[in-house]
C-alpha cells in the first residue's frame, strides 16, 4: 500500500500543471470530444454574445469606419458633451445596457451560456501598467453573479487584449497586433488573464476563459506572428493554472478564428478549440478543418461567434452545428434599431444628428464645432439612448429567436 501511495504521488509531481486533477468534481469538464457537467453528462452550449457592452463596436452605434473602436466611440461622445458627462454616460452605459432582467430573460428563451466579451483597459489603465483600476472587475463580478441566479453558464472572452491581438477595430489597438512585438504587452495579457482565474478559480458558474478574440487576421503583413500564437496560449495558460486547475481553457485559431492549422497537440487536459463562422455556406466542408482537428485529438470544439445574417443562414448554421454535436454562441444578444440579435431598440430622437458628427472624427476643430449638434440635443439622444437600451424597452426579433431553435 506504502508503494502504491508513493508511485502515485511520484505521478503527480512529474505531470505538467495542466494535466493536475481539477480541485472539485463541481465544475464542467471535459471528457474526449464533449464537453461535460459536474454530474458527467454532455453539455451542448447553447448560447449568445454580450457584444457591445463592456466593448463598444461602431456599427453597433451606427456609426461609420471613421469611428468604430470603443476609444474612437468614446471621442464622438466626449466631443459631444465633454469628458464629464461622457464618464457618466458609459457608467449608465454599462449599468443599463445588460441588467439582471436581459440575463433572466436569456435563460428563460431557452439557452444555457452567454460569451462575455472585455476590454482588459476595464481592468488595468493601458498607460499605467502595474495598475488595477477600473469597472471591469465589478462588472464581471455583476454578470456572473446574475447568471448564477438564472442557471446560466458564463464563457469570459478577452476581446481587446494589451497592444491588439487583431490590429483592427475590434480589439481597440493601433493598426496592428502590437501584442505579438512587445513583451511588455504579452507580460500585461499573463497578468490580467492570471487576476481574472485568481479572482474566479473557486466559481463553477465561469465554465471557461477564451484567452485572445480572433487573433492574427488574414493581412499578409501580420502573418509573421503566426508560429507566435500558440506558444503564447501556453504561457497564459502556465499562469492561469498556476492558481486554477479547475476551468476550461478555449483556443481561437488564426484568421479571425478560422483556422486551425498553428495548432499542434493539446498541451491542457482542459481545452477546448473554438471557431467562427460568418457568412460562408453552411455546409459540412465549411467546417470540416475544426471537425478534422477534433477527430485527430479526441478534443471539444466549439463556435465562439456566428451571425449578423439573416433568419434562415442562422437556423441552417445551428442545424449544421448541432448534427455534428458542437456547441455555438452566436452574436450578438441585443443591437439598436436591428434585427439579427435577439432583441432591438429604437434610435432615439436627434441620434441621427449624433451619427453624422461621428463621421467628422479626425476633422479640424472648426469643421467639429460647425457640425457639432446643439448639447440639448445631444443630451438628449445620449439619455435617450440609455433609456431605449434597457430590455423594458427592448422587443425581440421573433425570426432570429425561432432560427436559435428557441420559442419567442
Amino acid at each position: 500500500m506504502k508503494i502504491m501511495i508513493f508511485l502515485v504521488m511520484a505521478l503527480l509531481l512529474f505531470l505538467p500543471a495542466g494535466f493536475l486533477p481539477a480541485q472539485t468534481n463541481s465544475f464542467v469538464t471535459v471528457k474526449g470530444k464533449n464537453i461535460v457537467t459536474p454530474d458527467g453528462q454532455n453539455l451542448l452550449l447553447r448560447g449568445i454574445n454580450l457584444g457591445n457592452w463592456l466593448v463598444p463596436e461602431g456599427y453597433m452605434f451606427k456609426f461609420t469606419d471613421v469611428a468604430n473602436t470603443p476609444r474612437a466611440i468614446n471621442e464622438v461622445i466626449t466631443g459631444l458633451v465633454g469628458p464629464a458627462e461622457a464618464r457618466a454616460f458609459w457608467k449608465k452605459f454599462r449599468d443599463n445596457y445588460i441588467t439582471r432582467e436581459d440575463i433572466q430573460f436569456i435563460r428563460k428563451a431557452g439557452l444555457n451560456s452567454i460569451r462575455v466579451p472585455f476590454n482588459y483597459k476595464l481592468m488595468t489603465p493601458e498607460d499605467y501598467p502595474g495598475t488595477w483600476l477600473g469597472p471591469g472587475f465589478e462588472m464581471l463580478d455583476r454578470v456572473i453573479e446574475w447568471s448564477r441566479e438564472a442557471g446560466l453558464y458564463v464563457i469570459l472572452d478577452m476581446h481587446c487584449a494589451p497592444g491588439g491581438q487583431t490590429g483592427d477595430n475590434i480589439d481597440d489597438s493601433w493598426g496592428t497586433p502590437w501584442l505579438f512585438e512587445s513583451p511588455e504587452s504579452q507580460d500585461r495579457t499573463v497578468a490580467v488573464w492570471w487576476k481574472i482565474a485568481e479572482r474566479y478559480a473557486d466559481e463553477p458558474t465561469v465554465i471557461g476563459y477564451d484567452l485572445l478574440n480572433e487573433p492574427i487576421p488574414h493581412f499578409e503583413e501580420v502573418q509573421k506572428y503566426r508560429p507566435l500564437l500558440e506558444p503564447l496560449y501556453k504561457r497564459i495558460t502556465a499562469a492561469i493554472r498556476e492558481v486554477d486547475r479547475s476551468h476550461l481553457i478555449f483556443l481561437g485559431g488564426a484568421h479571425w478564428d478560422t483556422d486551425f492549422s498553428v495548432f499542434g497537440p493539446p498541451f491542457d487536459s482542459l481545452l477546448v478549440y473554438t471557431f467562427h463562422k460568418y457568412w460562408n455556406e453552411n455546409t459540412i466542408a465549411s467546417i470540416q478543418q475544426f471537425l478534422d482537428y477534433r477527430d485527430r485529438y479526441n478534443v471539444p470544439i466549439w463556435l465562439g461567434e456566428s451571425g449578423e445574417n439573416r433568419d434562415g443562414w442562422i437556423d441552417s448554421c445551428r442545424v449544421l452545428l448541432e448534427s455534428r454535436n458542437i456547441g455555438w454562441c452566436f452574436w450578438p444578444y441585443k443591437k439598436m434599431d436591428a434585427t439579427s440579435c435577439m432583441v432591438t431598440f429604437p434610435r432615439p430622437q436627434y441620434y441621427d444628428e449624433i451619427v453624422e458628427y461621428s463621421k467628422l472624427r479626425g476633422a479640424n476643430f472648426a469643421e467639429k464645432r460647425k457640425g457639432r449638434p446643439s448639447p440639448e440635443h445631444a443630451r438628449a439622444a445620449l439619455n435617450g439612448f440609455l433609456k431605449n437600451c434597457l430590455l423594458e424597452n427592448n422587443h425581440p426579433n421573433n425570426g432570429y429567436v425561432k432560427a436559435l431553435g428557441l420559442q419567442p
